[in-house]
């Protein structure tokens, strides 16, 4: 990008991307970056992350080549660019030979800000000796936390991207991820070689996501009570483990009106790529999916994330919930949590290959995603600590909405250990949950007659609990380790921490069950449309979402490339009926200015004179 004269990173931020000031450790990481040091960069989704990279790319001479991990979301992190004015491209194999030979020749000329690879492409040689015959000005590492070979997200070829400190060891690198415990930073650091970057580490705070974890009852049917009670149209993604509960989750949904969409590995390559095109593109559209999608997903208006299967780790649940609100505007993030979970997470763990060691790492993973869900505290205190980010209960969670109550649950943890015990002793017999329960409630069933449980010692000493509530209590004393399951039935067994309960040694408090009922399905009170904006402005602003999505699918690019909703709001309040009334609007750059001033000052006058 030619200026006149040279520019500094404030120019670039303000003309070029029509930010006022830079937030955060943003200025001290493009300085580092812009002096020619390395960096690595911690900080959450929607903090800014890309302008680390892309103010020193406009800074620095010759071209920054990004890596990026997703093939799909590269054609929108560079009309985005685009959109501003910034000469950028991509290399994948999406494109025919022509495009591939028009991109490669405007990067061996110099006309190139930013240059997007994927890391599969980056570590064959023949790449690397492309890039050798032109200027590489520096290099971003996206989801540099795909390196983390026990990760959530690993991608084998990050690790040849070690190679890149040897071949260009004068080239800056900056290394970034939204997500990542002390051990991962730690592991970032050595497989990328990069000892002597700078470290920046954000606060991982999304004080705009309120975290609501529920007891999984009916699942669907809580989701679209939760769906309809965020309002109607709103765009969010919904995961789940398995293709089979995608597609049938997915199914349930457009049956009830929710314009829902399936996403997973298993269909076809072209569906895949026209359902994320209509997510990004599109205002109303809800994906339901495996982990296999969002990761990097740029659009900034995605009003809740909901999990009906639980996540196998926090890193994971917070890179997916992150995907919420990247706005700044308040967003959701919605997990339905069970008993069943605990019991198949427990399995998957017992049968995944690896050592030892391996299976130990999985299940300290699962152990914080359960102390997450079982919880009395702040939501979001217990993410952040995992973090290693000390912090105040926020006030904005459902712990601390709506406090659980706490019971001595000692004497029912007893009853059931003892009922485990003597099935076990007595009879050679192991159980699951549901046949353990009906022992306890003294509920005869075919089962309980055919294995003569009712003469057990106690049968029917449970009845002072409903079966909702003692699945309850069977769920904490396994998120706790206080019980174990066992086989591919999931069959109940005592861990070594059980005697000190059984002993009387050791008390279990235990979070109360709700009682099932419609009210607790959403977990939270429905939010205004359109949040922060005055009623009498909100008109205005659905006009200028209007006009937006018109040039949007005029130019074939998704609404948020044109102008986000926060852009759109602050024209709506401040209400310009002149060009220079867009000065100091955020996000309105000289690009945009030139190219969309006039169409909102028009959709303004429009409106006022209506």
């Amino acid at each position: 990008m030619e200026t006149s004269s040279a520019p500094t990173a404030i120019d670039i931020l303000q003309r070029v991307f029509g930010y006022d000031s830079f937030r955060g450790d943003q200025a001290a990481i493009v300085d580092r970056v812009v002096a020619g040091g390395d960096a690595v960069v911690l900080m959450p989704t929607g903090g800014g992350k890309s302008l680390c990279y892309q103010v020193p790319a406009l800074l620095r001479e010759g071209t920054a080549i990004v890596v990026s991990p997703l093939i799909a979301l590269m054609q929108d992190q560079v009309d985005a660019l685009l959109a501003v004015g910034v000469r950028a491209a991509f290399l994948n194999s999406s494109q025919d030979a022509a495009e591939r030979e028009r991109v490669e020749r405007a990067y061996l000329d110099g006309a190139l800000d930013l240059l997007y690879v994927a890391p599969e492409r980056l570590s064959s040689e023949q790449t690397k000796r492309f890039l050798g015959n032109g200027h590489i000005s520096l290099f971003a590492i996206d989801e540099a936390h795909c390196v983390a070979q026990w990760g959530h997200d690993f991608r084998p070829d990050y690790l040849a991207l070690s190679e890149l400190a040897d071949r260009w060891p004068d080239v800056p690198r900056i290394a970034l991820t939204a997500t990542a415990t002390e051990a991962t930073h730690r592991e970032i650091t050595t497989r990328l070689r990069m000892e002597n970057a700078e470290h920046f580490v954000a606060s991982f705070d999304r004080p705009n996501i309120q975290y609501r974890i529920v007891n999984k009852n009916e699942p669907r049917k809580q989701l679209l009570e939760f769906i309809r009670a965020e309002g109607a149209g709103q765009v969010g993604i919904i995961y789940a483990l398995s293709r089979k509960t995608v597609e049938k989750t997915a199914e349930f949904l457009q049956a009830n009106g929710v314009n829902a969409l399936p996403y997973h590995a298993g269909l076809d390559a072209g569906l895949r790529q026209r359902t994320q095109a209509r997510f990004l593109r599109e205002d109303n559209v809800v994906i339901v999916a495996t982990i296999a999608f969002g990761m990097g997903i740029d659009k900034p208006d995605v009003r809740f994330v909901a999990h009906i299967d639980l996540p196998k780790s926090i890193e994971g649940y917070y890179q997916e919930t992150g995907r919420a609100g990247r706005d700044g505007e308040p967003s959701v993030a919605w997990l339905a949590y069970g008993l069943a979970d605990v019991v198949q997470q427990r399995r998957m763990i017992d049968e995944s290959p690896g050592d030892m060691a391996h299976r130990r790492r999985l299940s300290a993973h699962l152990d914080a995603m359960l102390a997450l869900c079982e919880t009395v505290e702040c939501r979001r205190v217990n993410l952040l600590t995992y973090f290693g980010q000390p912090s105040q209960p926020c006030g904005n969670c459902d712990v601390c909405l709506t406090p659980p109550q706490v019971w001595d649950g000692t004497v029912p943890a007893q009853k059931l250990m003892s009922t485990i015990v003597r099935l076990q002793r007595e009879r050679n017999q192991s159980f699951g949950a549901g046949q353990i329960i009906d022992i306890l409630r003294g509920k005869t069933t075919p089962r309980t007659t055919q294995w003569g449980h009712e003469t057990l010692a106690t049968w029917g000493i449970g009845q002072d609990l409903s079966e909702q509530q003692w699945r309850g209590v069977v769920r904490q004393l396994l998120a706790r380790g206080l019980l174990l399951t066992t086989g591919e039935y999931g069959t109940l067994a005592l861990s070594q921490t059980s005697p000190e309960v059984l002993s009387g040694g050791r008390t279990v408090p235990m979070r109360s069950e709700p009682e099932r009922s419609k009210s607790r399905g959403g977990g939270g009170a429905r939010r205004a449309a359109h949040p922060e904006l005055d009623p009498r402005d909100a008109g205005l602003f659905e006009a200028l979402r209007a006009w937006r999505a018109a040039e949007a699918t005029e130019q074939g690019v998704p609404a948020y490339i044109v102008f986000g909703d926060a852009t759109l709001r602050q024209v709506a309040a401040e209400r310009p009926t002149e060009l220079s009334g867009l000065d100091g609007v955020t996000g309105i750059g000289e690009k945009k200015l030139e190219k969309y001033g006039a169409g909102l000052i028009g959709v303004v006058t429009g409106y006022e004179g209506e």
